[in-house]
């Protein structure tokens, strides 16, 4: 059964984890899975990847209070991220799912928990969650907070435990190549050929794209930072990463302040509530408070 999972949903899942989301969605579609259990999660992949393209609504009317729990998760974060005045109201309902007693083999929850954790920047809170599992994108997204934690260390450790699991599933090349990234140095080069191989045997996607960027950033190559980013621009142009290395770029090749100022005027106008706009905001808040401060 194991076996024949990987072979049923081996390309619907493969082409989610490096942010593929449409070849995602179109996989999912044609598929007709053999038991009620994949197809189940067939429809968790085809609902994170709407999610992905940020297509809250969908999800929202697709889902319905009958569905299965997996997909009542997916619903919980379609909300979480459509309107972040209902953000507290998740976050609340969220934690009295989470402290009755857990379904861990509901994969689905965990990872909606753990992100929105993340989100909240409740780094220790996605950590307890995700720990309760074995499964490989659990341990995979344990490595992401670890290093969005600062703490490379752990990543690191963590890391070892996907390798023995599975070294050449995507998730944990892609772990080792976001690893990489936070070591920095010589291990950037690494990284790069991790995220290569992965587009040469599949396709490029900004996921991919920005992660070459990084690295070629990291070492001031810049004309092929720009090659990278322009790249995922064509694919999807109102993506945060994507215009957020553009900025850094900018910056970096002394560019007219305008051009930076455009991208970050998209990323105002498209990702309101992305932590990068909030903690901008939070900053030029402070510099008037004290312009104000001092002018009196």
């Amino acid at each position: 059964m194991a076996g024949q999972e990987v072979d049923e949903l081996f390309e619907v899942k493969n082409s989610f984890y490096i942010g593929n989301y449409q070849h995602c969605i179109n996989e999912a579609q044609k598929l007709q899975p053999t038991t009620p259990e994949l197809r189940q999660e067939r429809d968790i992949f085809l609902y994170r990847a709407l999610i992905g393209q940020r297509k809250y609504g969908v999800v929202l009317s697709e889902i319905k209070a009958s569905s299965p729990a997996p997909l009542q998760a997916l619903r919980l974060l379609a909300r979480y991220l459509q309107s972040p005045e209902g953000r507290p109201t998740v976050v609340s309902e969220l934690e009295a799912q989470l402290s009755g007693n857990v379904d861990l083999s509901n994969t689905a929850l965990l990872v909606v928990a753990s992100t929105i954790h993340c989100h909240e920047e409740n780094y220790e809170g996605a950590l307890r969650v995700l720990n309760q599992s074995d499964a490989l994108e659990c341990r995979a997204l344990m490595v992401q907070t670890y290093l969005k934690m600062e703490r490379p260390d752990a990543a690191r450790k963590e890391l070892k435990t996907l390798q023995e699991k599975d070294d050449d599933a995507t998730l944990t090349q892609l772990a080792q190549a976001w690893t990489h990234i936070a070591t920095g140095g010589e291990k950037l080069q690494d990284a790069y050929y991790i995220f290569q191989e992965l587009v040469d045997k599949n396709s490029s996607t900004p996921v991919l794209l920005n992660g070459q960027a990084v690295c070629f950033l990291g070492q001031a190559k810049y004309e092929e930072a720009e090659g990278a980013l322009q790249e995922a621009l064509d694919k999807d142009p109102n993506n945060p990463d994507t215009l957020i290395n553009m900025m850094v770029l900018a910056h970096h090749t002394a560019k007219p302040p305008e051009v930076a100022s455009r991208y970050l005027a998209q990323l105002r106008d498209e990702h309101k509530i992305h932590k990068f706009v909030e903690d901008i905001r939070t900053k030029e808040d402070e510099f008037n408070r004290l312009v104000k401060q001092y002018a009196a």
